[in-house]
């Protein structure tokens, strides 16, 4: 394992533009297919234009979920045609967890929520509001999103984000810099890529540092492991658990 490596100027300019173009074409291409989706179910009736664009009116929890299940999938398929394109599937590693990869993933997890917890802290002693996710604030309107979101995030969320940040971006940063720049450079644009899902007036680089920690955390993850399936486990159980902790703090509260 090579932590750090010089590679000739034009490696490390096409990992990087490589990795900038996968991640906006990812998002691209996950957001015509959202908006296309729900066009769809606008013109079958199923939801009206208003709960799609006016901020107070709540969407469906069916509706958001098919309108997210389009946008990771999506997401998911971009990956897959860089791949394709590229020629090269080595760029990542991928296999049936073992004993070893599962003690990895409880370890990381429980790393993860320390992590956040501390985090949490450090932000209310500074007494900084850190901006909301959309999904938080849907699921606040209608609780059932947030059960709806449980199983997307385990098997597409989690699938598509670490295929495009920790599968392809890290692979394509590991081979011009080495591991350690890899991992903070993939979660870096993890961090500033969860920007676009952001709503409220708090603090937008707060949430942004937050989720750029979490990328850390699956970096180290799948690159001890050398098996994605590890990070892909631990992101899925993480928005699984927040997204459980949120259903039961708004079901309380309706």
């Amino acid at each position: 394992m090579e932590y750090y490596r010089v590679t000739d100027w034009r490696t490390r300019a096409e990992s990087l533009g490589h990795s900038l173009g996968v991640v906006v074409g990812a998002f691209l291409v996950g957001y015509v297919l959202l908006n296309v989706t729900a066009l769809a179910l606008v013109a079958a009736d199923v939801v009206t234009v208003e709960a799609l664009t006016e901020p107070d009116v709540p969407i469906p929890p069916t509706v958001y979920a098919a309108v997210t299940v389009a946008q990771f999938l999506g997401m998911g398929v971009l990956g897959g045609l860089y791949l394709w394109w590229r020629g090269d599937i080595a760029l990542f590693d991928v296999g049936v967890p073992d004993l070893r990869d599962v003690a990895t993933t409880v370890v990381g997890f429980v790393v993860l929520f320390v992590a956040a917890s501390a985090l949490t802290v450090v932000i209310g002693l500074l007494g900084v509001e850190s901006a909301t996710n959309e999904v938080v604030e849907q699921g606040q309107r209608n609780p059932r999103i947030f059960l709806y979101m449980i199983p997307i995030t385990i098997l597409l969320v989690a699938p598509a984000e670490e295929l495009i940040f920790r599968g392809i971006v890290q692979g394509l940063f590991r081979g011009a810099y080495g591991v350690v720049p890899a991992v903070v450079l993939a979660s870096a644009l993890f961090g500033v890529a969860h920007w676009l899902a952001l709503t409220g007036g708090g603090s937008r680089l707060t949430y942004v540092a937050i989720a750029a920690v979490l990328g850390l955390v699956l970096g180290v993850a799948y690159e001890y492991s050398e098996n994605l399936a590890v990070p892909v486990v631990i992101h899925g159980l993480w928005n699984a658990f927040l997204f459980g902790s949120q259903y039961q703090a708004a079901a309380a509260m309706v």
